[in-house]
Formats: C-alpha cells, sequence, structure tokens
C-alpha cells in the first residue's frame, strides 16, 4: 500500500484499472476489413466502419471466441447471454455517432488476478467485467497546419475492455497488474499486448482518501500507453489530489490526459457518467446467446497459463520463486528453459538462461525466435560444464563466441584448446609452482591470515590460462597448505 504523507496525514491511494486490449484477430468486429498495423491511412475501412447508410453489423464469431478465452484466463464467470448496447457520444473519428459496446449484461462476469509483488508476497485483484466493444477511429492533428484528418482504420476493430475493481494501492501494484494481463493475453494468443502500438492501453482511475475511510472523488487518466507512463501519472495524480485536499479543496470528477514529456496530467473534460451516453440495446444485433457446451469446447483449447506454469515449474525443476516468475513472464521464455532444462541440471540451466542468455539477448536487442544460440545449443554448453570438460568460468567465454558465430559449444572448445585440466598430478604441479614463488605469503597464510587462500587460488588459475578444475584446485591447495 502506497501512503502519501501529508501536512495533515497520511493518504492513501485507491486505483482502478480500464484495460482497452486490441482483439488479435484478421478482421473486425462487426466487418470483414482487415486490422492489420501500420496500413497507409483508411485502407482499412469497409462501409460498415464508415458507417454508409443501410450498413448493418454481422459479428465476428472469432472475436468471441477470442473474449470468452480471456474471460476463462482471468478465472471470470462466462455470460451465457449478453448483449451489444449503443454508447452515444459524438467525435470526429466515430462516424455512426455511437460505439458498439456492452453495459449491463457483458459478455464476461467477476473474475480475479493475483499479482506477484515478490518475497513471496501476492495480492488478488478482482476484475468486474470484459467486455466487448468497437475502437473508434483516429483523429490527425499534426498532417496540416489547420485542419484535421481522420483516419478510420481502427474504426470497428474489436476491443475487450476489461474492468477492474479499485483493489489497486500503489503506481508499483498497477505495474504488476498490467504486466499479468499483458502476459495473460499473450500466453492465450487474445491480444499481442503491444503497448507502443496501441493494441494494449489503460485508463487509470486514482482517488485519495484517509486510511480505512469512504473512497474519495476519482479522476479519470486516459489511453495510457507504456507502464512507466502509468507509474508516473497515478503519481503525481496522487500528490495533485492531496495538495488541493490539505488545502480544503474538493477534488473534480473529470477526464484527463497524462503529458509525458512534462510528467504531469491534464484536464481533458468533465467525467461521464452512464446516463450520459445513452445507453440502449443495438437493435441491429440480438442478444449474444451461448451454451455451456461452447464454452466448455474453448475452455479445454487453453494452454497452461502464468500462475499454473509458474507453480509446476518450481515443483518439477525445484526453481526458486524469483526464477520461475521471470520464466513464466513470456511463454517463449518458459519454453526455451523446459527446452534447456530437459535431463539436464535443471539449476543450472535457470542461472544461464536468466544471466547469460536473456543479458545476451537484451544487449544485441534480440528475440529468443532470431537468437544464434538455441536451446539445443545452450543446453550442449551445459553438458560440458556438468561433465567437468570445462570450467563454469571458460563457459561464459565460449558463450560469448557462440552468439557472435553461431558455431556450437564442443567446436569451439575443440578449436582453442579449452578442456578443463582435471589431471590431478598436473595441477599439483601447479600449485606447488605457486606455492615456491610465494614462501612469504604462505608463511603469512599459516600465520592466520586466511584471506590469501583467494590469492593462491588466483594464481594457480591464472597459471593454467583458466583451465584448471577449481573444484580440484581448492582441494589439493587447502592439504598443501595443511587444512
Amino acid at each position: 500500500m502506497a501512503v502519501i504523507q501529508g501536512a495533515t496525514g497520511d493518504w492513501e491511494m485507491v486505483i482502478g484499472l480500464e484495460v482497452h486490449a486490441q482483439v488479435t484477430s484478421n478482421s473486425k468486429l462487426f466487418s470483414g476489413a482487415a486490422t492489420s498495423f501500420g496500413a497507409a491511412p483508411n485502407t482499412q475501412v469497409s462501409l460498415v466502419d464508415a458507417a454508409m447508410p443501410g450498413m448493418l453489423p454481422v459479428i465476428n464469431r472469432y472475436c468471441i471466441e477470442q473474449a470468452i478465452r480471456t474471460g476463462l484466463g482471468l478465472k471470470a464467470k462466462i455470460n451465457l447471454h449478453s448483449v451489444f448496447d449503443r454508447k452515444n457520444y459524438f467525435y470526429a473519428d466515430l462516424p455512426q455517432g455511437y460505439q458498439i459496446s456492452q453495459f449491463l449484461q457483458p459478455i464476461v462476469g467477476e473474475g480475479v488476478v493475483t499479482l506477484d509483488m515478490g518475497e513471496g508476497v501476492t495480492r488478488e485483484i478482482g476484475i468486474t467485467r470484459l467486455h466487448l466493444e468497437q475502437d473508434a477511429g483516429k483523429s490527425l492533428h499534426d498532417q496540416h497546419p489547420s485542419q484535421s484528418y481522420v483516419d478510420l482504420n481502427r474504426s470497428g476493430i474489436a476491443l475487450m475492455e476489461i474492468v477492474s475493481e479499485p483493489d489497486l494501492r500503489s503506481p508499483e501494484e498497477v505495474a504488476a497488474y498490467l504486466r499479468k494481463i499483458r502476459t495473460i493475453v499473450r500466453y492465450l494468443g487474445t491480444c499481442d499486448g503491444n503497448m507502443d502500438e496501441g493494441s494494449m492501453r489503460a485508463d487509470v482511475n486514482v482517488s485519495m482518501r484517509r486510511p480505512g475511510e469512504e473512497y474519495g472523488t476519482r479522476c479519470e487518466i486516459k489511453n495510457i500507453n507504456s507502464i512507466r507512463f502509468a507509474q508516473q501519472a497515478i503519481n503525481y495524480e496522487a500528490r495533485r489530489q492531496v495538495d488541493i485536499l490539505e488545502d480544503g479543496g474538493a477534488i473534480a470528477q473529470e477526464t484527463r490526459l497524462f503529458d509525458s514529456r512534462k510528467g504531469e496530467t491534464r484536464s481533458m473534460r468533465s467525467k461521464e457518467e452512464s446516463h450520459d451516453y445513452r445507453y440502449f440495446p443495438d437493435p441491429d444485433l440480438l442478444p449474444l446467446v451461448l451454451t455451456q457446451e461452447e464454452v466448455d469446447a474453448i475452455e479445454a483449447t487453453l494452454p497452461e497459463l502464468p500462475d499454473a506454469k509458474k507453480a509446476r515449474l518450481i515443483a518439477d525443476y525445484g526453481i526458486g520463486d524469483y526464477e520461475a516468475g521471470v520464466l513464466v513472464a513470456d511463454r517463449v521464455r518458459a519454453d526455451f528453459f523446459e527446452a534447456v532444462a530437459k535431463n539436464r541440471d535443471s539449476k543450472l540451466a535457470a542461472n544461464w538462461v536468466i544471466g547469460e542468455f536473456f543479458g545476451a539477448l537484451n544487449k544485441a536487442e534480440k528475440e529468443i525466435s532470431i537468437s544464434p544460440v538455441d536451446a539445443d545449443a545452450l543446453g550442449g554448453l551445459l553438458d560440458l560444464i556438468s561433465d567437468d570438460t570445462i570450467s563454469g568460468r571458460i563457459a561464459k567465454d565460449v558463450f560469448e563466441v557462440m552468439f557472435e558465430t553461431g558455431k556450437s559449444a564442443a567446436d569451439i572448445v575443440e578449436e582453442k584448446g579449452l578442456k578443463q585440466v582435471t589431471d590431478t598430478g598436473a595441477i599439483e604441479e601447479m600449485i606447488q609452482a605457486v606455492l615456491d614463488a610465494n614462501e612469504d605469503k604462505v608463511e603469512q597464510y599459516k600465520g592466520g591470515k586466511d584471506k590469501l587462500f583467494g590469492f593462491f587460488v588466483g594464481q594457480v588459475m591464472k597459471a593454467s590460462g583458466g583451465k584448471a578444475n577449481p573444484k580440484a584446485v581448492n582441494e589439493i591447495l587447502r592439504a598443501k597448505l595443511g587444512g
């Protein structure tokens, strides 16, 4: 819980989110127009999307199935009877003068999302509902010095609006919530979660109250397209409201925008209530009626979801909560780890995948799908560590070459002569040479200067070119130094 300390005492944040997730589908919610990102303006617009007279919406069955899949992934109730309504408002980029949405009878009801806040701490955030609606077009104000243009490519694209309960209490929880929602829809394949492309964005509702008191007046911050911006907007808005309240003022219920350049919110318009939109059932669309058998058939196709996968990785592979959390954050990451860990030391695999492998990918700005080191190749490197062919330190050098060249670990080790020295006789000779060259330090060590042991180990490893088996070096060195 984030508490803001004001001049008159503590204040608590109360936050609810409306996440707009674009349904992954080849066509729009009520027309056959394409949905691909980046098309030239107004090239993906049907007569239905442009609201030409006499055009009637025809529901996209696949979008319905995608909404049901998402609802099941949110552990939510699927409503077998739902209704599409007209939400009336007037924007230049809304050709009909209304949006087809859902209000009192959405397709998905109450659910829950579990957040992992680290160190074994979890938070359950309630889902109020998920409803389907069509997107509006886009007004372009920077194309002409005195005119605004309208691009209707997004008009009619299917959106899932996922509405949370006001259960969130800090920007950190909001970040965790958005990441979790994004992970779930990506696992399900129902939304790509790309906030920078606008296919997932959030409206953030923020109010302040004294801890334990009734909810305060909320303000809604619209269309936030990054997790970092969401956190910044909440911090700014919370402080703004506290300053007003402590000065004896009242919070105006309104819709605000976040200016990412200035790091502040600004007023957009007074907040509409549901009656302002004059909702009524869309006369062109019959109620949507499902059967439990249809829902069960969709549920049978769901993949293993993040929470279940995390619990299984911990149980089956013996890795820690943190490592499992990092791996299941992305389905491809988790699959890669399991391929590397198969029939191998799973903790070693987790350390290498999360550490060296992910680090190299981030540095090179590459996705796993185009990595020059695949799961088999990384597994081959770990095999060489496990059978003492190379040391862990040498393995890091080998991995760098693998990532640069795409060569196998075995070939690199052979070419460069990097096989680990495990011959205890040879290691003993190297150790004796180091001790003979540092007799004064040997005396100091025996006199109680224990930290010199690391010096001797370093000298032996240096003499061997890093190829001496570290375990053997430590054991033989301790024996020679008298324990």
